[in-house]
């Protein structure tokens, strides 16, 4: 039997461990992830979030190292996402299908449009409280960080928040706390959770960070529904600042250059481009779209300044992976960004265009009008392709 992992006093995790999943959304969990759940013994018993559907056994197991959960109270219910709420049904069968689930406005209808029985569902207002016995609950409403429904749980006595989705990461560890796992790791899982699921909701975020520190609002713990808890003060502090400053998505000298290939002539032109950067003291990373998956690059991308995107032309459009890059890029807003683009073409050479239609949509700051050589790149297309790096480089310099 699994059993469940003791937190603090009369608080339990009782989440699954996902080592298997290696894709979700089209971004890559190259090492797996977790559905976080937390159970609260008062004279109320208290399930926080349950797990995705699968591992109902997981939880359970866990569940029953501690109580019977039959004896389970209520559950709190974070976010409506099905990696949260996909075993709230079943579970609910086995203890008790008129349980009370306690959730957002929105949570209450989200809820009900996933899932066809009814469910005892209770709406609790932003800033409402619960007394589960000695304990108190407050709910604090994180619309669109990020789903509609999302709210944190903040336990008032322990100082212990429950934070959904935020400040996670996808990370599958037999460790459940930042002080047991590779400062540098975890921050890197934490920072691509940012980058490929928060990023658009950036602004919510600070003024989310902001009510925080206003409420006055003391944390001694985070626990956010996957990955590891946070509970050391450096840890939680680390990760508040980081999320404070990728919310205001700062950018460092960097450069990055993102591309694809056909017979190589693209990839010739990319490096060129990165090494002229580089040579202006300008960090620089060179990422090929069939060497890097998407979520990755989105990663690199958060602190970087600049970025150029290079593609051939094929039938008269951007090359696959190119394209399908832009489309992620786009649903996940990145700014402040000065932007430029460049690719090989046989005959017709609308890569270039159509690129920086993209960045025209999103907003950002197009310095070049891009750059398109004719096949393979002779000398003087490789000197254009220094120039393009220069020009990058000198505009880069020139805002921060």
């Amino acid at each position: 039997m699994k059993k469940a992992l003791k937190i603090a006093d009369g608080i339990y995790w009782v989440g699954a461990i996902d080592w298997n999943i290696r894709d979700f959304h089209g971004y890559s969990t190259y090492e797996g992830s977790t559905y976080n759940a937390f159970l609260i013994l008062d004279e109320k018993v208290t399930l926080i979030d349950t797990v995705k559907e699968p591992f109902l056994h997981e939880l359970l197991e866990r569940i029953s190292s501690v109580i019977d959960p039959k004896k389970i109270d209520l559950i709190i219910s974070n976010h409506a996402e099905m990696d949260h709420s996909g075993a709230l049904p079943a579970l609910l069968h086995i203890i008790g299908k008129d349980k009370p689930v306690y959730c957002s406005k929105m949570g209450k209808k989200n809820l009900s449009l996933h899932f066809q029985e009814k469910l005892n569902l209770i709406e609790v207002e932003d800033g409402g409280e619960l007394s589960i016995g000695k304990r108190k609950i407050k709910f604090l409403e994180t619309r669109m960080i990020h789903w509609p429904d999302s709210m944190f749980s903040y336990l008032e006595d322990e100082h212990i928040l429950f934070s959904s989705d935020g400040f996670g990461q996808h990370y599958a560890s037999t460790e459940r706390f930042d002080d047991q796992v590779d400062e540098a790791t975890i921050m890197l899982h934490a920072k691509k959770y940012y980058a490929n699921i928060i990023l658009p909701y950036s602004a919510l975020v600070k003024k989310l960070l902001e009510k925080i520190t206003s409420l006055g609002i003391q944390i001694d713990m985070i626990c956010p529904d996957h990955g590891i808890l946070w509970r050391t003060k450096e840890g939680i502090s680390r990760i508040l600042e980081a999320y404070k400053e990728w919310s205001e998505q700062k950018c460092k000298k960097k450069a990055l250059v993102v591309y694809d290939t056909m017979w190589h002539s693209t990839e010739k032109m990319a490096e060129i481009i990165a090494e002229s950067i580089a040579e202006e003291g300008i960090e620089v990373k060179v990422m090929e779209l069939r060497g890097w998956h998407r979520s990755d690059i989105m990663t690199e991308m958060m602190d970087a300044g600049a970025v150029l995107i290079g593609s051939p032309t094929i039938n008269n459009g951007l090359f696959p992976t190119v394209s399908d890059f832009l489309t992620y890029m786009k649903g996940l807003k990145p700014k402040n960004k000065i932007v430029a683009a460049f690719g090989s073409y046989g005959w017709s050479g609308e890569a270039v265009r159509l690129i920086n239609k993209e960045f025209e949509e999103m907003g950002l700051n197009i310095v070049d009008p891009g750059l398109r050589i004719q096949f393979v790149p002779d000398d003087e297309g490789l000197r254009k392709c220094r120039e393009l790096g220069k020009k990058v480089a000198s505009s880069l310099l020139n805002v921060l």
